[in-house]
């Protein structure tokens, strides 16, 4: 468990950090936009770019990229043969790219109109989002060679530069956000602010490149531009990128349809729920994110090695480390999703309506939440053995599932109602994958493991049990000044953590090796970087 422990809590710590100022970076966009026209072109636009990003760059391109490199890296060809695969595929990948986002940008307004066709019905709202999503739309160029670099650094345990890439992003939209709100003035067109946001995505592909270039360069590692060839190894790589794009992202390509049923409800809808997904994608940037991407290059290593009892032990680790973090995550996030909306958004054009509303967007969604993280651990299992087919089928029906469900929920329960269908659709995905593995001989769930989570359960009970009697007797501060929102917010972390992981201790929830490594002092960083 140490290595996973060690390579998870960098990147776990990294992406923390990023999280961190895509929170600031939202708490402004609220504060400057609100939920309003504005507000969702630009959500529409920024959710293009990034949505591929994740279901591309950050998941078909990497559970393929990154164990074919692995193997290549420690096979006989070594360094020599790791090399050659990486310039054949950056050969051919570069102009994919250029073809792929080329012809994406031309036909942007078939694009929109498929997701958005209702924006039609706004004045201007359109054309504004078509114009916002041909600028960002490059960024996902960018990313992708971002993503490939950072896959020739996972492969060598260097998790750091890939981890801290997000957070760069962050504070190029940060930026964006002050200079466009300087620009427009207090009375002034919200539409300058979502131009700026447009071009400072795109800005920010170029930083994050650049930083990931140095990177590599400074492992010692060289990439040449050749001229594309489709060698058998690329050609591989192809098959097993097609599946996997569909079968890696069941929660991006959800995202697509979340953005499709959502554009069909009022205005602002859209941007409530790509801010209440803010609140769910810190636990899940943290751990699943983290987990997935430590894992995989790890799980492929002892697959090659025909060493099974070592992939299903390192399996079970990364599904007790999720649990263990996720749990009471969901729940916290569940119980208090009214303070930390309040705190966190209300203010400015964003009202304490808008608000309210999120809240409840942000308890659906979080009922999902486990197992986004666990399908970050499942889908490894597949990956690592080059089968990118299986999880194509399960996503399919996950995603029929989730149609299916919006088609009823959405007219009845509105923008809640959608979030609960995508929660419900991943858990569904999550089953399905294990029950798979289980069947294959894979990975099976085992006794100890089922004792470790029912002791997290009870600990996560008694959790959840203080803040409910907690949340209620400090209402009065969530929405008041600044050190009032601190400090009703650090009360409610500090009193659900410390009642969390004294319970987890006591029934012991808490596996003593993890425990161990949690708490050991280290004479020198967990990764060396040269």
């Amino acid at each position: 468990m140490s290595s996973l422990v060690k390579s998870v809590g960098t990147i776990g710590g990294l992406t923390m950090v990023s999280r961190l100022f895509g929170f600031a970076r939202d708490m402004l966009l609220a504060r400057v936009l609100g939920a309003g026209l504005a507000a969702d072109a630009f959500q529409l636009a920024f959710t293009l770019p990034n949505t591929f990003r994740r279901l591309f760059a950050e998941g078909a391109f990497s559970v393929a990229f990154v164990p074919m490199y692995s193997r290549a890296l420690h096979g006989d060809g070594g360094e020599e043969a790791a090399a050659k695969f990486a310039d054949d595929v950056l050969a051919v990948f570069l102009w994919v790219l250029l073809a792929f986002s080329a012809v994406a940008m031309i036909a942007m307004p078939g694009i929109v109109w498929v997701l958005a066709r209702e924006f039609l019905t706004v004045p201007g709202k359109f054309e504004l989002a078509v114009f916002l999503s041909r600028i960002t739309f490059p960024y996902l160029g960018l990313v992708s060679l971002v993503a490939m670099l950072s896959g020739l650094l996972n492969a060598r345990s260097r998790f750091a530069p890939g981890a801290a890439a997000p957070v760069l992003l962050n504070i190029v939209l940060i930026a964006g956000i002050l200079i466009g709100a300087e620009i427009r003035g207090d009375a002034g067109d919200d539409r300058i602010v979502a131009l700026a946001l447009a071009i400072s995505v795109a800005a920010a592909g170029v930083v994050q490149l650049a930083y990931l270039w140095r990177a590599v360069r400074k492992a010692g590692l060289k990439l040449h531009v050749r001229l594309p060839k489709f060698t058998p190894e690329v050609k591989r790589l192809g098959m097993l990128i097609l599946p996997a794009t569909f079968g890696a992202g069941i929660y991006q390509i959800s995202q697509f349809v979340d953005t499709f049923f959502a554009t069909s409800l009022p205005q602002g809808s859209l941007t409530l729920l790509k801010l209440a997904d803010r609140l769910n994608q810190l636990p899940l940037g943290i751990v699943g994110i983290a987990l997935g991407t430590a894992i995989l290059p790890m799980l492929a290593r002892h697959i090659h090695s025909d060493d099974t009892a070592e992939a299903q032990r390192l399996q079970s680790n990364a599904f007790e480390i999720a649990t263990l973090l996720t749990l009471p995550a969901a729940a916290a996030l569940a119980i208090c999703a009214p303070a930390f909306t309040a705190a966190f958004f209300v203010g400015g054009k964003f009202t304490a309506a808008d608000g309210a509303l999120m809240a409840q967007i942000v308890v659906a969604l979080v009922a999902g939440l486990p197992a986004y993280v666990i399908v970050k651990i499942l889908n490894p299992g597949f990956f690592a053995r080059e089968d990118t087919k299986t999880p194509v089928w399960t996503a399919l029906a996950s995603l029929i599932v989730n149609i299916g469900i919006n088609l009823y929920v959405v007219e009845r329960y509105g923008i809640v109602g959608l979030a609960g269908a995508t929660a419900a659709s991943a858990s569904l995905n999550c089953l399905l994958l294990y029950v798979i593995l289980h069947r294959r001989g894979w990975f099976h769930f085992t006794a100890q493991l089922g004792a470790r989570i029912l002791r997290q359960l009870v600990a996560v009970a008694a959790m959840a049990a203080l803040l409910w009697w907690l949340m209620p007797k400090l209402q009065d501060y969530y929405a008041g000044s600044v050190i009032e929102r601190i400090a009703s917010l650090g009360a409610l972390c500090v009193a659900g953590g410390a009642v969390f992981f004294a319970a987890a201790f006591l029934v012991g929830a808490l596996d003593k090796d993890l425990i161990a490594m949690l708490t050991r002092r280290r004479a020198k960083p967990v990764l060396q970087e040269e």
